[in-house]
């Protein structure tokens, strides 16, 4: 097998020849002075200047616009200054306003105690609560001292006391009174009034909302509930079916919560028998009355 014969290599530019020198042109014939220019002759305006190597100068006309700009503007400034400094100073109204004159007349005076409810409810919260009915017997006991009941003692009816210390010490407890009475042989009640300090929050609302809520809770089938007339979303419930509390005889249960102001209400009552819902009825309201 013949072998391919190898690529020619390109030829190489020809070296060009020596470049001819450039002849020296001649010189300009002399200019007479003296001799008449022709005006009609045309002029390219369109040529470029040779004086400034091929370029024409530019520009001339926008700087000394916007110089005459500037120039206008500071002469505005200073003369708009010299003529608000030449004006008289506005007056400013004074600092201290003129002594308010005090009304004529006698002063109002102050609402009697039975309606200004704030004067009921800063006094003896225990002459708030309903008295025990004829007949019926107070029940001697250790969760309260002479119808008072502290925040410790309070939160102690609860399931979990620690967590609802912390909740009543952030929702401003400020105190709360208690009585309890027993009537025939197996009916207990007990009413509860239970105060706020209530600068920030709503705790009365609050507490009775609570209240409402763990009424009903996992016992809907076995509750009825009727509102309270009167007192916006209060409500009593009936429980129909008896429980036992820590190993005690099944009970029969109702409760009522409402609030009004700063104080919140609850009721609770016990039998071996049902209870009906005009006998809780009746306590809340009345007792509602009272506040």
């Amino acid at each position: 097998m013949e072998e391919e014969p190898a690529r020619p290599a390109a030829p190489a530019a020809p070296t060009p020849p020596d470049a001819p020198q450039t002849a020296a042109a001649p010189e300009p014939p002399p200019v007479d002075e003296a001799a008449p220019v022709d005006e009609a002759a045309p002029v390219d305006e369109a040529a470029p200047d040779a004086a400034a190597g091929g370029s024409r100068r530019r520009g001339r006309t926008t700087l000394l616009i916007a110089a005459a700009a500037v120039l206008g503007l500071v002469a505005g400034t200073c003369t708009g200054v010299l003529v608000q400094a030449g004006r008289e100073p506005t007056k400013l109204p004074p600092l201290s306003q003129a002594a308010l004159t005090r009304g004529e007349g006698a002063a109002p005076k102050p609402l009697p105690a039975d309606q200004d409810r704030r004067v009921r409810t800063d006094g003896d919260l225990r002459e708030l609560l309903l008295k025990k009915p004829r007949g019926a017997r107070e029940i001697e006991w250790l969760d309260g001292v002479d119808g008072w009941m502290d925040l410790a003692t309070y939160v102690g009816t609860f399931g979990s006391p620690s967590e609802q210390f912390s909740e009543y010490v952030h929702d401003d407890f400020r105190r709360a009174a208690v009585t309890r009475w027993k009537t025939g042989a197996t009916r207990t009640v007990e009413i509860r009034l239970i105060q706020f300090h209530q600068e920030e929050v709503l705790s009365a609302l609050e507490g009775s909302d609570t209240g409402r809520h763990w009424a009903g809770w996992g016992r809907e089938d076995d509750t009825d509930r009727w509102p309270v007339p009167g007192t916006g979303d209060g409500e009593v419930f009936v429980h129909n079916r008896p429980e036992s509390v820590d190993g005690s005889p099944p009970l029969y249960s109702a409760e009522a919560h409402a609030w009004r102001g700063d104080i919140e209400m609850e009721i609770w009552m016990a039998d071996t028998e049902r209870i009906g819902k005009d006998q809780i009825m009746d306590l809340a309201r009345r007792q509602m009355e009272r506040l």
